[in-house]
């Protein structure tokens, strides 16, 4: 009996410029800047540039992590896939169980700022009006949906426009803040708030590097669309490379702007939208509001994003059988898993609409949005080991393996553990039990297919580069 050929995403579709686009949206620039600055500085205080410095450099441990993972397979459900196979099939459906969940969650809570701001540009009387902000913020989610639906093409080019307006915006603030600040900053800059000792204990920096892993969280969007790449195997390890050095770029940039334009309570009472400040502080009331349209745009591409990689898990996950089949299905028109496109915009719409009215649905949507980053240092943290024992065999070949495949993962695997490990305590028992109990559900559909079903997935040999069959692996260098 002839084999049936499994379904495929459209490929050879993403080019580099592409593949950097989807990195940089992911992470939503504008977004995490505006939502997440004020709340940095309140944990680190002038320490925040030191902060997403000294988390960034570990962070790309685990973007040499996903860059050789991808040289190796490229699959739709990057992390889930590499985890799976090179560790253990268990471990590898809970990487992709955690990136479900938070990037759902993500979604839903992102809907909330995306209705806010566009009224806040349409209809200002209304951005604070709950009902409002419900039907717009539910409107958002639905058209990203259908262009997510409707292909990678399309998906592609609707990110292109939202984050080239976004990031043009950002570099003119950016050369503005540096031409005004330069002679009239309320604080002159300095050197020191750049440096590992500028944080007052060990528990403050732990701290500051759990809110800079929700910053840089995103990025990894280019490795679940590398099916649908060209040059599948290098264009999204080197698109996620990329990206992460420009974002490291725009967030101390703006970080450091803030603190150099604005005093501690301005920026602490800007909670809701540090950048829409600054945008005054640099452009006057009227036109400082360009940048609620940055954060907008930001905030419609992340969802986006988020959508993309939480489609293409589970589509990997029903391709191999650990999730139903249905999962597993592309459109015959579209080429993309619209089923698991429409299953989310339904079980986020559901969310969105209930945290948003039944008091008890919001403090536990709260609650869960503030553990996101423990779900993300689970899923990164297990793709840096795993590329560690995937190439056991070659790490000491040379230099470059040395680094960039053994002590810069480990060095990744390490910090995430001991920040995700040391902040459960002060995240407090709902927070913690809410967050980790999501991550704890996947459990169940886990053993479902473990025990009921006896998916191959869960079975099979684990991988390892074998130097014998294939040419060395070359450092980036080459």
């Amino acid at each position: 009996m002839e084999k049936k050929q499994q379904p495929s995403l459209t490929g050879n579709v993403l080019s580099l410029f592409d593949s950097i686009v989807m990195a940089v949206a992911g992470t939503a620039p504008a977004y995490s800047i505006a939502a997440t600055a004020a709340v940095l500085f309140g944990a680190v205080g002038l320490a925040s540039p030191a902060a997403l410095l000294w988390s960034g450099i570990p962070m790309f441990g685990v973007v040499m992590a996903f860059l050789y993972l991808n040289r190796w397979q490229p699959n739709a459900g990057a992390s889930y896939a590499w985890v799976g196979k090179a560790l253990s099939g268990d471990l590898g459906f809970l990487a992709g169980w955690a990136l479900i969940v938070s990037a759902t969650l993500f979604m839903v809570s992102g809907a909330v700022p995306a209705g806010s701001v566009t009224l806040d540009l349409i209809a200002p009387s209304l951005s604070n009006n709950l009902a409002a902000v419900t039907i717009v913020g539910s409107l958002w989610f639905i058209i990203v949906s259908l262009l997510v639906m409707l292909g990678i093409r399309i998906t592609t080019n609707a990110q292109w426009i939202m984050s080239s307006i976004e990031l043009v915006i950002l570099a003119v603030a950016a050369v503005v803040a540096i031409v005004k600040f330069g002679v009239h900053g309320v604080n002159p800059m300095q050197w020191s708030w750049f440096s590992p000792f500028a944080f007052p204990s060990r528990a403050v920096f732990i701290s500051g590097a759990l809110i800079a892993t929700f910053y840089y969280w995103g990025w990894d969007v280019a490795a679940n669309l590398n099916e649908e790449s060209q040059d599948s195997r290098r264009i999204p390890g080197i698109a996620v490379a990329i990206g992460i050095v420009i974002l490291l770029l725009i967030f101390e940039l703006f970080t450091t702007a803030i603190q150099v334009g604005m005093t501690p309570h301005e920026i602490n009472a800007s909670t809701a939208n540090v950048l829409q400040a600054l945008g005054v502080k640099l452009f006057g009331p009227g036109l400082g509001n360009i940048m609620v349209l940055a954060v907008a745009l930001s905030t419609i591409a992340t969802l986006e994003t988020s959508l993309l990689q939480v489609t293409r898990t589970l589509f990997a996950m029903g391709r191999d059988g650990v999730l139903p089949s249905r999962f597993g299905s592309i459109h015959k028109r579209w080429g993309t898993p619209a089923f698991n496109s429409v299953v989310i915009l339904i079980v986020g719409l559901l969310l969105f609409v209930l945290s948003n009215f039944l008091p008890s649905v919001s403090t536990v949507m709260t609650d869960a949005i503030s553990a996101i980053s423990l779900q993300v240092v689970f899923y990164y943290a297990l793709a840096a080991i795993s590329v560690i024992v995937f190439y056991r065999k070659v790490l000491f070949k040379n230099a470059g393996n040395v680094i960039f495949l053994f002590l810069w993962p480990l060095l990744a695997a390490v910090f995430l553990i001991t920040v995700g490990w040391n902040d459960i305590p002060s995240l407090g028992p709902v927070v913690d039990w809410v967050g980790l109990g999501l991550l704890a559900v996947g459990v169940i559909p886990m053993l479902w297919g473990h025990l009921v079903r006896r998916t191959p997935f869960y079975f099979g040999r684990r991988e390892a580069y074998d130097p014998a069959a294939e040419e060395a692996v070359a450092t980036p260098a080459d």
